[in-house]
């Protein structure tokens, strides 16, 4: 299968053989990393990765990864570059992909950050690679729906997935996450539910997505505003903070909203009301204390290691079939 020049803005965008295609060639990645060999698939190649926000596991993924394959990444910090003085986005997209062979964007500006990717890749000669803009973290998706796969081998479909908001007061978190987890998660065979306070609605057009995948697939697309009605007896829980971009754009009002569900914590009692052999799920950092327990994340139900670990392989899969 060739994907050399494809974008990665979004999963929706791949096929399921491609998709399967990319999972695939991570876990071989994953294997041949473990073993010591050499992979330089993208000997003397350049990735140009422009982050607008801050990132450890994202950034390192790609910028480890590009060594690993022989390559090299040129991060990339927008008050540096002549876009802070006025330079357009296209100019510089024009720029970049002439002297590279991939470029990956991180910006999660609310209602800007996806078209800024998108118009880059119009005019652009390589792939683009969304590294998490403000509606899809595909590079996440792919290692969560990996790392799901590796604790149920070839049982994961028809398991029950808890994508669940939590409280996490000190700013307004994009919605990306929830909405790639439940677009992976409900394409490739698992029960879905979705648990949220009232305001911390997603984008229905997602949502709906979701539920049409579920329906295709035969399995179930659920949505409840209870937390612990939501992770009974689910195999997989994914407790992460997002802000209520969808409902309230104000985000000091936004930051209020937060305020009212202090008890939305995924804890030790919480994760006894889910199936025995459950795993805990997140993105990282999560908030302990307010996102998590310790107990959870450093217990031995958590997969959240195996998920950063994973953001490795799967970004290096990306990488080398697009580019």
């Amino acid at each position: 299968m060739n994907l050399k020049g494809k974008d990665y803005i979004t999963t929706r965008d791949w096929t399921d053989e491609e998709l399967e295609h990319m999972l695939a060639f991570s876990l071989r990645l994953k294997d041949q990393f473990r073993c010591g060999e050499a992979t330089p698939l993208l000997r003397d190649k350049s990735l140009f990765a422009l982050f607008f926000e801050q990132s450890t596991r994202t950034r390192n993924s790609m910028e480890a990864g590009m060594t690993q394959l022989g390559g090299h990444a040129n991060v990339l910090n927008p008050e540096k570059l002549q876009l802070s003085h006025g330079e357009t986005v296209l100019d510089t997209g024009r720029v970049l992909s002439r002297m590279g062979h991939g470029i990956a964007i991180r910006n999660c500006d609310w209602g800007v950050g996806n078209k800024f990717m998108r118009d880059i890749a119009a005019i652009s000669d390589v792939p683009l690679i969304n590294l998490q803009c403000d509606l899809y973290h595909p590079c996440q998706a792919a290692a969560d729906i990996m790392t799901v796969r590796e604790r149920f081998p070839n049982e994961e479909k028809g398991r029950k997935i808890v994508v669940s908001w939590t409280y996490a007061p000190s700013y307004v978190r994009p919605i990306s996450v929830p909405h790639s987890e439940i677009l992976i998660m409900s394409r490739m065979g698992l029960d879905v539910t979705l648990a949220h306070p009232p305001e911390f609605k997603l984008l229905p057009e997602i949502v709906d997505e979701a539920k049409a995948n579920c329906a295709r697939n035969g399995t179930k697309f659920e949505m409840v505003d209870d937390m612990d009605a939501a992770f009974e007896g689910a195999h997989v829980v994914y407790p992460k903070s997002w802000g209520c971009l969808v409902t309230e754009p104000d985000r000091e009002a936004a930051v209020k909203h937060i305020e009212k569900y202090p008890d939305w914590i995924c804890n030790e009692r919480r994760m006894a009301l889910a199936a025995d052999d459950a795993i805990y799920m997140h993105p990282l950092p999560a908030t302990r204390g307010q996102e998590v327990t310790d107990a959870v994340i450093d217990g031995p139900q958590s997969a959240v290691w195996d998920q950063a670990e994973n953001r490795l392989h799967t970004a290096k899969a990306i990488m080398g079939l697009t580019m």
